[in-house]
């Protein structure tokens, strides 16, 4: 079957009433939690979990995905609007989107934000659409080596291309590959790190580490942040682009687009570095840069079609090879891997419904955000004025019941509470719960993988140097890793007057 008849049988699968009704309910949830601070996608995710049980894999996963990218939309609007980024993904949007709706012009700020987020978005889906089957075809050639050395890649570069500290990021990810290895040994049956409880003898489960670091753990953080800010609103104006505005935007939407969707490939990538990557090209080659920070529209337009791009382009590493990009996909991952599916070269011919359905709902998708981003401004910022104080026991509540219902267990119920705990002070001490969460996800197979190859090799670990794919792709892993990092560290992204420590987030 070619590619554009797999696409067709995609939209059989979207057109189905009930994949379009959840397609809508996930694009409109996603933008509600892009626009409340601190409640990112993850969260949510995480938290929708359990809902997930009771539908079919394709519905389930074209919900999750259309939160993951609605909130994208909606996190620009609080930046634009109150300099207080929704999602870490619109953090650089802050600089100039507040600064023209200050000058009365945040309605254009919106108007192209929403613009490019949808022309990324699109050309980005059409991308993944193409290029997904060709990268599972090619790892079809992967063995356990492969696969061990591509689970590690993922680890590292998501641990030093965080938004936090490299070294606090290899330390959490470290963690997660012990936690990883609490239960018992797949190759044995012997207990590890089970302290006695038959609670663990089977492992800890993903859901209540997921509902515990990112929900609870992200709640309790907000709560504490919010409590110190007074929020202003400056006037919207008219929600449209001029003629000027678009003649201005357009080559950075383009810009954006490309690098927005190769950065989303790469493990570690992701939007948010997308769009600090694309404010910072977009000033570089700026005929005025003394303009960004100070409301120029290219500094919006750039962003935000990068992160909405990357945003999709990171469904390729986790569709095709089973390797989440970033904590979102690791929490879809374990979604994925709830519903009995699992992400990897065989899934476009096992699941066709799933893998080309959750494509193809990204092109509806885009067109509910397009339609739905500029008419609910005034609904989403009325939502904003509701006290974090009554949300958060609401969104507890919720947490607690869903996650007794997947087992019918107390002990998972401890388990939120504790990982809760620990995600927040976590985040107060400015450690990111994501390299944790993706390690986990990823511990158990590279473990797995990586002991396979062990006896492949008769104990020797020079046969992952012999092999040419886990051979290249590490040397793909010393070289890019060490390129990147000092790409990070060389670029700035914030406007000289307007640094990023003193960004509210």
């Amino acid at each position: 079957m070619d590619v554009l008849s797999s696409i067709l049988g995609g939209f059989d699968v979207v057109f189905q009433p009930v994949n379009l009704a959840y397609c809508f309910a996930g694009v409109l949830i996603g933008m509600l939690i892009g626009v409340l601070p601190g409640l990112g996608p993850v969260a949510t995710i995480s938290i929708l979990l359990p809902i997930t049980y009771g539908l079919e894999p394709a519905t389930a996963i074209i919900m999750l995905a259309g939160i993951f990218y609605g909130a994208q939309y909606g996190g620009t609007i609080t930046s634009v609007l109150l300099r207080l980024p929704g999602e870490s993904t619109t953090v650089v949007t802050v600089f100039d989107g507040y600064q023209m709706a200050l000058r009365g012009r945040a309605g254009a700020a919106l108007g192209i934000a929403a613009v490019g987020s949808f022309v990324g978005g699109t050309v980005s889906i059409l991308g993944l659409s193409f290029l997904a089957p060709v990268v599972a075809e090619f790892a079809l050639d992967f063995g356990p080596p492969e696969y061990a050395v591509l689970t590690l890649l993922g680890i590292l570069l998501v641990s030093t291309l965080g938004t936090g500290s490299p070294l606090k990021s290899l330390a959490v990810a470290v963690a997660g590959l012990l936690l990883a290895t609490v239960g018992r040994d797949t190759f044995t049956g012997m207990g590890r790190f089970i302290l006695g409880s038959d609670n663990l003898a089977d492992g800890i489960d993903f859901v209540p580490l997921a509902m515990g670091l990112f929900g609870v753990g992200e709640i309790l953080y907000d709560l504490e942040r919010r409590a110190r800010e007074k929020l202003t609103m400056p006037a919207i104006g008219k929600v449209w682009i001029s003629r000027l505005d678009w003649i201005r935007s357009r080559a950075a939407i383009a810009r954006g687009t490309v690098l927005g969707f190769v950065i989303g490939i790469l493990p570690g990538g992701g939007a948010a570095l997308s769009s600090m990557l694309s404010y910072a090209v977009e000033k570089r080659v700026s005929k005025t840069p003394k303009e960004f920070g100070r409301g120029a529209i290219e500094g919006v337009a750039g962003p935000e079609t990068a992160n909405n791009a990357a945003a999709t382009s990171s469904f390729i590493p986790l569709l095709t090879l089973g390797l989440p990009a970033n904590a979102t996909m690791a929490v879809i991952f374990g979604a994925l891997l709830l519903q009995g599916v699992t992400p990897g070269p065989q899934m476009i011919t096992e699941h066709p419904d799933v893998f080309w359905g959750v494509i193809d709902s990204m092109w509806i998708g885009n067109i509910f955000l397009l339609v739905m981003s500029v008419p609910l401004v005034g609904l989403f910022i009325r939502i904003l004025r509701v006290r974090a104080t009554i949300l958060a026991p609401i969104t507890i509540m919720i947490t607690m019941i869903g996650v007794y219902t997947v087992n019918n267990s107390l002990f998972d119920m401890y388990l939120v509470i504790g990982f809760g705990i620990i995600g927040y002070l976590m985040k107060k001490f400015g450690f990111e719960p994501g390299p944790l969460v993706l390690a986990f996800v990823l511990g158990g197979q590279m473990e797995t993988a990586f002991r396979q190859s062990l006896r492949l090799f008769d104990g020797s670990p020079a046969g992952f140097f012999t092999r040419p794919i886990s051979g290249t792709l590490l040397a793909a892993m010393v070289v890019g890793g060490i390129l990147l990092v000092a790409l990070r560290r060389r670029t700035t992204v914030a406007p000289d007057d307007a640094p990023v420590e003193e960004v509210r987030r």
